[in-house]
C-alpha cells in the first residue's frame, strides 16, 4: 500500500489517497520512515528480520524439504 501511495501521491496527495484507502496518514509516515531509516524499526521487527534470515538460510540447506517443526 505504501508502494501505491509514494506512486501516486504527487498526481492526488497523501491525504487525499489515505481518506479512500482504509490507512491513516500518519501510519504511511511511520511505515516510510521506518523503510527509509531501519534502525527506527522496533527490537522486536529488528528481530525478526535477523530470524526470518537464519530461518531461510536453514531451510535453503535442506533442499527446501524441512517443514516448520524441522525448521
Amino acid at each position: 500500500m505504501v508502494k501505491f501511495i509514494d506512486d501516486e501521491k504527487e498526481k492526488y496527495g497523501v491525504e487525499s489517497i489515505c481518506r479512500i484507502l482504509p490507512i491513516a496518514p500518519s501510519t504511511y509516515y511511520r511505515i516510510k520512515d521506518e523503510q527509509d531509516n531501519p534502525e527506527k524499526q522496533s527490537h522486536r521487527k529488528q528481530s525478526d528480520k535477523h530470524l526470518m534470515a537464519q530461518i531461510k538460510q536453514i531451510w535453503q540447506a535442506s533442499g527446501c524439504r524441512y517443514g516448520i517443526r524441522k525448521v
